[in-house]
Parts: structure tokens; C-alpha cells; sequence
């Protein structure tokens, strides 16, 4: 290609480029407040970029699942501080029910008062947040046990599966935040089975079988120092929570803070750089301006 500029035209459109290419640059940046708008801007950065924008996006979906458990947690916790404060009261009916004072009718009432507490107790076991039943397993869309007082075993076998969840911490860990209503209400260990104790104690109730109230009645206490472990269990499952939330949310600052390092802009120097760049442009163009312009037939004349 031949060019019809001489030497001082084409270094001076390419200067004039140059100064007008740093002022637009300048000028994204302090509109984007980005250092880094493209690739070519600093193609050294962009694996770092990308790294931090992944943490950022992981980090930000811990986060959103992290709601969603301490829903879960904050409830179980609080159906099973209900639920032994019922196995409590059914201590105190038990005491009530083995006194030599207590006569055939009174039992009677007193066991209708432990029904109401099973049927509380099977209503705890199937609490539910958002459409899953918590204590569950991972079968959590079925409802863990049923009652019915008409048969000597009232409450139904287990109707739901182990609990094999795990949440991911914002460190990479991964811890469980839920027990199975069978692990918690219906132990395989007979001093720990809540289900079972009451139901005894209920059974001896209604049979006046004042030695067996007296043999129910320490189960069911035995099952209720049981039960308060598993209360346990959730008060450390909220701890867990509560520092993944905490960790999430420092994490969120510190990966920001990087992300600024590497694709904020420096908006002093980049202004600084746009007015520079501007104001070369324009001495650039008064400097061409004044040039003396001459051509063939200013010899020819």
C-alpha cells in the first residue's frame, strides 16, 4: 500500500492515535470504575480474575443454602425443645399416676393425657420446612411415623430412611445437620426410646397396673435424659451454622477486596491519565494546526 503522507503527517496521526486510544481507555475506566474491561488489558490477571469470580459464585451459593439450613435447624431445634418439655410433663403424670392415692379413675384421665402427648409427640416427629420433612432422612417428602390409639402399639413403625445429608461450609468442610425421628424418638435401645416409654407408661395407666407404672415411670425418664441429647445435637448443629454464616460473610469481604485489587481502577490516576492524554490531543492538533503548508505549485509560482 503506498502512502501519501510524509514521515512528520504519519508520526503525527499515529501520536494522535495513541493519545486519543489512552483517553478512551482512561475514560472506561473511570465510567466502569474496572482497571480490567477486556483481556488485552491486562491478560496477565485473568486466571486470577477468574478464580476469584468462581470463589465469589461458590461462596455466594453457600451462602444462599446456609438460609435455607438454618431454617431447618432453628426448627428442629425448636421441635425438640417442645418435645421435651413434653416427655416431662409425662414424667409428671407418671409420678402422679404410681402415688398409693391415686385411684382407678383418675388413671384413666391420666392416660388419656399421655394419648394427647404421643399424638404431639408423632406431630413433632413430623415437622416440616419448606416442603421437607426434617426429620425424615433423606426420605423427606414422607411424613416419619402415624398414630393410632386403637392398637396396643399406637405409633406406626419408622416410615422414612437414614440421614445421609451433609452441608458444605464455606471452608470446603462438610458437616450433618439433622438427625432421623428413629435415632431420636424411637432408639433401638429400649432406656432410650421415648416412643416406647410413653407408651408403656400409658398402657399401665389405663390397666390401673400400679407396679407397671412403677417400672414404666424410670424409662420414661431414662428416655427423656436421652432426648435431651439429641436437643443437644441441634444446639451444636446451630453453632455450625451460625460460623459458616459468619465465614461466608468475611469471605465475601475478602474475596471483594481482591477482586477490587486486580479489576478496580484507580480513579486518581486514571483521571489523571484521560486529562493528560486530552490535553496532548489538543496541543497535538493547535502544534499541526500552525505547521506551514506548502505544495508543487507554491514552486511552480
Amino acid at each position: 500500500m503506498i502512502s501519501f503522507l510524509n514521515a512528520a503527517s504519519q508520526s503525527f496521526l499515529y501520536s494522535l492515535q495513541q493519545s486519543q486510544s489512552r483517553a478512551s481507555q482512561a475514560q472506561l475506566q473511570v465510567s466502569s470504575g474496572n482497571h480490567l474491561n477486556q483481556v488485552a488489558d491486562d491478560p496477565t490477571q485473568v486466571p486470577n480474575l477468574f478464580a476469584l469470580q468462581s470463589a465469589m459464585s461458590r461462596n455466594d451459593q453457600i451462602a444462599q443454602n446456609m438460609t435455607q439450613v438454618k431454617a431447618e435447624v432453628d426448627t428442629g431445634e425448636s421441635a425438640l425443645e417442645s418435645a421435651v418439655t413434653q416427655v416431662e410433663r409425662a414424667q409428671t403424670l407418671g409420678a402422679q399416676g404410681a402415688s398409693s392415692l391415686t385411684d382407678a379413675g383418675t388413671r384413666q384421665t391420666l392416660a388419656g393425657e399421655l394419648s394427647d402427648i404421643l399424638q404431639t409427640l408423632v406431630s413433632i416427629s413430623n415437622t416440616a420446612v419448606g416442603g421437607r420433612y426434617i426429620f425424615s432422612g433423606d426420605s423427606d417428602q414422607t411424613a416419619a411415623y402415624s398414630l393410632d390409639l386403637t392398637l396396643a402399639n399406637p405409633v406406626s413403625a419408622y416410615q422414612g430412611s437414614a440421614s445421609t445429608r451433609q452441608v458444605q461450609h464455606p471452608d470446603g468442610s462438610l458437616f450433618s445437620v439433622a438427625q432421623t425421628a428413629q435415632q431420636i424418638f424411637d432408639s433401638p435401645n429400649a432406656p432410650d426410646n421415648v416412643f416406647a416409654s410413653i407408651t408403656a407408661l400409658r398402657t399401665a395407666l389405663l390397666n390401673n397396673d400400679t407396679a407397671g407404672i412403677n417400672t414404666a415411670l424410670p424409662v420414661v425418664q431414662s428416655a427423656g435424659t436421652y432426648l435431651n441429647s439429641q436437643l443437644a445435637f441441634y444446639g451444636h448443629a446451630q453453632n455450625r451454622v451460625a460460623d459458616a454464616v459468619n465465614y461466608g460473610a468475611n469471605l465475601k469481604v475478602q474475596l471483594q477486596t481482591q477482586l477490587s485489587g486486580i479489576q478496580g481502577a484507580d480513579m486518581s490516576q486514571s483521571i489523571l491519565e484521560m486529562t493528560q492524554a486530552s490535553t496532548q490531543e489538543q496541543a497535538a492538533l493547535e502544534s499541526w494546526s500552525k505547521l506551514p503548508r506548502t505544495s508543487l505549485f507554491d514552486f511552480l509560482g
